[in-house]
């Protein structure tokens, strides 16, 4: 009891528990874009960029949190340029960007001889978060937060009907680029909290849970908030019990709420 008293007081968990609510409450809006788009593939692209850009970060002794958003805006920017510029689909685009991100990320590592913890870099290291680390979060999160608010009514028009909405004057390639970019920042500080190969699962689980049980698509947005804090809440919970790696337990949980969702009828959202 005294060990689970001093748990409770100990600072790193609280910078775990700030870290993973914030990342729960911005991939909502944006898992829902994801969704509604069907873009899970581009964030498994930005994600296999995450590595390239620790190493980068170790080279040019920048805080990888930063180096990895400018990775993956860089990435989402040369996508937007192939896009417009090439005759291939957006899939086979992604296909190319991301095997091509992850083999470069791997050979510079090899290159270079640089110590990358490679475990935590693939599956979160949540509670290792720092104050420096929650700060950087933070500010990232709160530029989602005001780039969602500013832009939520052309994304959904952008999102529902392309055409419609450029008839409409919603500038489609600008709108479309900013999803990408704060996809982007999501990325960057979601790999703290779930490591590189489960941040789609963090973006796409709650989103798709929170569609069984919402009728507009600010609900839809809201609940997937709500359900991805819960599941931040119940894997945290299951790492400090039972000593589970943070970030598995995090989607794991999600995944879970996620199956009890599929006995609620499913509105239009």
């Amino acid at each position: 009891m005294n060990e689970f008293s001093q748990l409770l007081h100990s600072q790193f968990l609280w910078f775990a528990l700030a870290a993973g609510l914030l990342v729960a409450l911005v991939s909502g809006p944006l898992g829902c874009f994801a969704v509604w788009r069907r873009m899970a593939y581009f964030g498994d692209t930005l994600a296999h960029s995450a590595l390239l850009g620790v190493t980068l970060g170790f080279v040019l002794h920048i805080q990888p949190t930063l180096a990895v958003g400018a990775t993956s805006c860089l990435l989402a920017l040369l996508l937007v340029y192939f896009h417009r510029h090439q005759n291939l689909s957006v899939d086979t685009l992604l296909g190319i960007l991301s095997h091509s991100m992850l083999a470069l990320g791997i050979v510079t590592v090899s290159l270079l001889n640089i110590n990358v913890d490679l475990l935590s870099l693939l599956l979160g290291d949540l509670l290792a978060v720092s104050g420096r680390d929650l700060i950087l979060m933070a500010a990232a999160a709160l530029v989602i937060a005001l780039l969602l608010w500013r832009l939520w009514p052309k994304l959904l028009a952008f999102t529902l009907h392309e055409e419609l909405a450029a008839v409409e004057g919603v500038k489609i390639e600008r709108v479309r680029l900013a999803l990408m970019l704060m996809l982007a920042l999501l990325i960057a500080i979601a790999m703290k909290v779930v490591g590189v190969l489960l941040i789609t699962a963090l973006l796409i689980i709650p989103a798709a849970t929170a569609r069984r049980i919402s009728s507009t698509p600010e609900q839809m947005a809201g609940f997937a908030s709500l359900i991805g804090c819960v599941s931040v809440l119940l894997g945290l919970a299951s790492s400090v019990i039972w000593d589970s790696p943070a970030g598995p337990s995090i989607v794991l949980a999600a995944g879970i709420l996620f199956l009890l969702g599929q006995f609620f009828h499913r509105e239009a959202a």
